[in-house]
């Protein structure tokens, strides 16, 4: 599919040829939430899991007699009440770690970047370059012609263009990957999807690879 190239102030830079394998899929719920659930879930940390009573390595022998001691009628060292016995209830290690095909993944990229090109939510510029010092009134300015909506997501090609990512770091309806960071989760979970010609060329040898 063909799609018009724009420049960051809304002016026409050409078009640029899609490549229909990689922005042309169609869309699977299944496949997205799948991938989805596995990113989210990659992301969260394990607890350090406690020793427990019967992980410690303490003496089990009874310390002193059941009656006649004047004390209550203690059983082994590992009871948590004791300095260096088990501790009661404590944290247990949960795993957050699932697996999830790597062909399913590469085809739930492919997917998301096809649903923001079908629903219109795709935009590609020229590149990220601006024109004179780079600050943040002037980026919104610039951005303010593109019609990004609610948020946007935008990504650039191998490296990031330094005065655009500082400038922007302040707008907060803006966030910024390279394309080797492009991930469905994020994809998803903007409005806009915003490619830079760089962009859309890595994306689509990073599948043709």
């Amino acid at each position: 599919m063909k799609v018009q190239v724009t420049t960051l102030d809304a002016g026409k830079a050409g078009e640029i040829e899609l490549n229909d394998a990689v922005f042309g899929v169609e869309p699977r719920a299944d496949i997205l939430h799948r991938v989805v659930t596995w990113q989210l879930e990659k992301r969260r940390g394990t607890a350090r899991a406690a020793r427990e009573r019967s992980d410690v390595a303490r003496t089990g022998k009874k310390f002193g007699k059941q009656k006649g001691g004047g004390t209550a009628r203690h059983g082994d060292r590992r009871a948590p009440i004791f300095i260096g016995g088990g501790k009661a209830h404590g944290p247990r290690v949960r795993d957050f770690d699932p697996s999830l095909n790597k062909k399913v993944r590469a085809l739930g990229l492919r997917m998301a970047l096809s649903s923001k090109a079908r629903d219109g939510q795709l935009i590609v510029v020229e590149n990220l370059d601006l024109e004179g010092e780079a600050k943040t009134k002037a980026v919104r300015t610039q951005l303010a012609g593109l019609n990004l909506g609610k948020n946007a997501l935008v990504i650039d090609g191998d490296a990031l263009s330094v005065g655009f990512a500082r400038a922007s770091s302040n707008l907060g309806q803006i966030d910024l990957l390279p394309a080797v960071g492009a991930n469905v989760y994020d994809i998803l979970n903007h409005e806009t999807l915003v490619l830079t010609r760089a962009a859309v060329e890595k994306l689509e040898s990073r599948f043709n690879g």
